[in-house]
């Protein structure tokens, strides 16, 4: 170029910005270099979409799985921890993992959620805390902590008894409150124990059980214990012969895993309240946990079964979703969105194995343990054979969708509100057993923390009513094995078949404690030798169906017809003499008896 002469260079530079000119305009129109203000067009991304023909449910439209890109969703963060269970697979598959991922059902609401897995309940309490405080402040989010958490319903108002306290000092609009719930468990979550104790409950007596104390396992053991007249000594220092005694665990897991390790400690004897003097060494021989603490117990040392779970205690332990109420309420369409895909993923879980699998593959990576195939496995339920060559449930949890939260919270008419039944049961089990504890911080009246606006709201943003709710099969656990059988001594008018005021105080609590159970109910009545035979039958047989009567109005779709077996017995089969005014007083009772697979 140097050597040119200037006429030359001229045409030769302006042979090059020609060619240049045309070499962009021809780019361009290849589509290799973008046209200013013009778009280009692209291929869409992959939808994977699930078969409409293999839904299992009806009702339910195939929507798209979700992408595994995170996506960016203008709206506040909302930070949530929830426990290794499959009882939420709904929400982690709704937001698509972690993060909201796109074309999640989180995203298509609005929301911008994140998961983080926390098995420790006390973790959990002051990360509730935590956040409250740093958003009492004055700020949209906190930068660390939980919004909310995932935990046993069962187990809410000891949780809660623990959580308002400190938030209330922030505000009363701080405490927190339970706004819906993901699924349930249904047989995951269970007492452990050597096989007689199923079929003889009274070999119960001298168990050391180890698990989370007032906890939703340590509860399904309590409800059993009081509906077979066990005794539970509550002193975790001592070693009663004639009741289930304790250990604490810090977390479900831990419990599986020192039984498995062989656990043991000296614990001072004592029997009916007092010490006996001697010292015993006891080693862990049961445990209440769920999965994958179950699975740990089966296929580490074996030699356990489950006694009862959650699949005889169906409506006992809903995955309830608590938090303070500032922050909902501050937030309230992305938490009513929030809900509302959770509940649109219970469907498609429900309806499509392709969801199931997707959605235990995307819980894997979140609690990051396990794979597919092992949440997959276990969220249906599975009966293995153990180290020790013992065939054992394992596993059995079921998601939630709107009619389900309905159905729960006593939003549908004819059913009863089964959360209150289940908090106010449990809450009133935890107090008797630890008065001292509950002394200064009572768990509160489930009046305070319970909040349904939300599920209500939640309700009104989804295009579609969804699936049908669970119903139990009362019927089929009519030929099952008995799983309790308590008597009740209900007061009724004398000579009569109506209850006096203390006798409907009763039926209340019968009520409550039946009601969160999906099993048969045989009603057996029994009277006092006073009066001829045939009066009694006719008394007996009266009053039995005085209780039948009673719950059906009070909660008519949770006490169907097909749920019972009346039986009177008259004057027969006493339990006590009726040679004294407290013999007569004990044979005039009601027997109930629970049965279900």
């Amino acid at each position: 170029m140097a050597h040119l002469k200037t006429g030359p260079k001229i045409i030769l530079i302006i042979l090059l910005v020609v060619g240049f000119v045309f070499g962009l305009r021809k780019a361009a129109e290849l589509g290799w270099i973008p046209t200013p203000g013009v778009m280009k067009a692209l291929v869409p991304e992959k939808a994977a979409l699930p078969d409409v023909k293999e839904a299992l449910v009806q009702n339910v439209e195939p929507v798209a799985l979700p992408a595994a890109t995170a996506a960016s969703v203008p709206a506040t963060l909302i930070r949530g921890e929830i426990w290794e269970w499959n009882a939420q697979i709904n929400m982690i598959y709704a937001n698509g993992g972690a993060n909201t991922t796109k074309g999640s059902l989180m995203e298509k609401h609005g929301v911008n959620l994140t998961l983080v897995r926390q098995d420790d309940t006390g973790k959990m309490q002051e990360d509730l805390i935590a956040c409250a405080r740093e958003i009492s402040t004055g700020s949209s989010q906190c930068s660390n902590g939980a919004n909310f958490v995932v935990i046993m319903g069962d187990g809410s108002g000891q949780f809660l008894a623990a959580v308002n306290p400190q938030l209330k000092k922030l505000g009363n609009e701080y405490q927190a409150k339970v706004i819906g719930a993901t699924g349930y468990s249904r047989g995951e979550d269970s007492l452990m124990a050597p096989p007689e104790v199923k079929s003889n409950p009274q070999a119960a007596k001298g168990l050391l059980v180890e698990g989370v104390l007032r906890d939703g396992d340590w509860n399904i053991a309590q409800k059993w214990e009081g509906d077979n007249n066990i005794k539970n000594n509550p002193d975790e220092k001592t070693w009663d012969p004639d009741a289930v005694n304790w250990l604490n665990a810090s977390d479900y897991n831990v419990a599986a895993a020192d039984y498995v390790a062989g656990k043991c400690e000296d614990r001072k004897v004592v029997k009916d309240g007092h010490l006996t003097g001697e010292t015993k060494r006891v080693c862990v021989n049961a445990v209440v946990t769920w999965t994958p603490g179950d699975v740990t117990v089966a296929k580490g040392k074996g030699g356990l079964i489950k006694v009862v779970s959650s699949k005889q205690y169906r409506s006992q332990m809903p995955a309830v979703i608590l938090g303070p109420k500032n922050f909902f309420e501050r937030n309230r369409a992305e938490i009513e969105g929030m809900l509302a895909a959770t509940f649109e993923a219970g469907d498609q879980v429900k309806a499509f194995d392709q969801v199931l699998h997707k959605a235990s593959a995307i819980s894997a990576k979140v609690y990051s343990d396990q794979d597919e195939a092992y949440w997959y496995k276990y969220y249906k339920g599975v009966t293995e054979t153990d180290a020790q060559g013992l065939k054992v449930d394992l596993g059995g949890s079921t998601v939630n969708n709107l009619a389900d939260n309905l159905i729960l919270f006593g939003l549908e008419p004819g059913t009863n509100d089964n959360f209150r039944s289940t908090y106010t049961v449990f809450a009133n089990i935890a107090t008797q057993q630890y008065p001292a504890l509950f002394k200064d911080t009572p768990i509160p009246d489930v009046k305070d923390i319970e909040d349904k606006s939300f599920i209500t709201g939640a309700q009104a943003r989804m295009s579609s009513g969804g699936a049908e709710g669970e119903a139990p099969q009362y019927a089929a656990n009519q030929s099952g094995p008995v799983v309790s059988k308590r008597s009740y001594s209900i007061n009724f008018d004398t000579g009569k078949a109506t209850f006096t005021t203390e006798g409907v105080r009763t039926m209340s609590e019968l009520k409550d404690s039946l009601a969160i159970t999906g099993l048969f109910i045989q009603v057996d009545g029994y009277t006092d030798n006073t009066g001829s035979e045939a009066i009694n039958q006719a008394l007996s047989d009266a009053r039995a169906a005085a209780v039948k009567d009673w719950l059906q109005k009070h909660a008519p779709r949770n006490f169907p017809d097909n749920r019972f077996k009346i039986v009177g017995h008259g004057s027969q089969n006493p339990v006590a003499t009726n040679e004294t005014a407290a013999g007569k007083a004990a044979n005039r009772r009601v027997e109930i008896t629970l049965s279900g697979s």
